[in-house]
């Protein structure tokens, strides 16, 4: 999305699983709603993306590199959540790990802020990382058909994807 120049302008965002990083830059927003499942990152909700409760209703959902750490079934619940929190005419932006020309083996493809990152890791999730925060192993790996599958099986319409230049993969979707 950044790639195009885009700019999503929402009054209300509830921004998934987003640790310590802050809303993509092609984000703006008059009110962030942070939901997590570690309360060390200390969000506005903690809580399983799989069942989120009564939390209210949003104009624009986003999960960056949150769909990947949750099986199949998880993931068909939470972009289930992800549609019955949205407001009619809501967007869901989910970003994962574009494994479409990714091979799991140890050389490094690219460095991020969690230091270099391998096929390996965007297999299985970060190793560095998965001995203290056993939540961020991935159980589930996408490429566009598969991520775009998803979103038009959880009943969102308009359903895009796209693969960015940083080993990214893109899915919006509407809800009507």
């Amino acid at each position: 999305m950044s790639s195009e120049g885009v700019i999503i302008v929402a009054k209300t965002v509830l921004h998934v699983g987003p640790g310590s990083s802050p809303l993509p830059p092609w984000i703006e927003t008059e009110q962030e709603t942070r939901f997590d499942i570690d309360a060390r990152n200390e969000p506005d909700i903690v809580g399983d993306m799989c069942a989120m409760g009564e939390i209210g209703q949003y104009d624009v959902v986003v999960a960056c590199h949150v769909l990947e750490h949750v099986t199949l079934p998880q993931a068909r619940k939470a972009l289930s959540e992800f549609k019955r929190v949205l407001a009619p005419k809501g967007l869901a932006i989910i970003v994962v790990p574009d494994l479409e020309d990714v091979r799991p083996t140890s050389e490094i493809l690219y460095e991020s802020e969690l230091g270099p990152v391998s096929g390996l890791d965007m297999f299985y999730g970060m190793q560095s990382a998965i001995a203290e925060y056993p939540h961020m192993a991935h159980k589930y790996g996408y490429v566009s058909a598969t991520l775009h599958r998803e979103l038009t099986q959880a009943g969102f319409t308009g359903v895009t994807t796209s693969r960015d230049d940083g080993w990214n993969l893109v899915g919006v979707g509407v809800v009507e």
